[in-house]
């Protein structure tokens, strides 16, 4: 059984995520706030950065990055910097 949250993001009731997707705190505030339609933007999104950016997911510096961009997008309500 899905269970239902209020989406932060997209500021309504829908369905959260099944298990946490991303680790610490950020991930916490994710599975507690973010849906699971929310994230699939932020899926898109991340990979469009990536892409354009030429990011390594493995360089330390290049997931500070991503993981200031998600904040700024599911939290802030902000475009990404690209």
């Amino acid at each position: 059984m899905s269970r239902t949250i209020f989406c932060t993001y997209l500021q309504k009731e829908s369905e959260g995520q099944d298990f946490q997707l991303y680790p610490g705190e950020i991930g916490k505030r994710i599975f507690n706030e973010i849906s699971k339609a929310a994230c699939a933007l932020w899926m898109a999104k991340q990979t469009m950065l990536i892409n354009e950016k030429k990011l390594n997911i493995m360089d330390t510096e290049h997931r500070k990055l991503l993981e200031q961009e998600i904040v700024h997008l599911l939290f802030d309500g902000k475009e990404l910097h690209i």
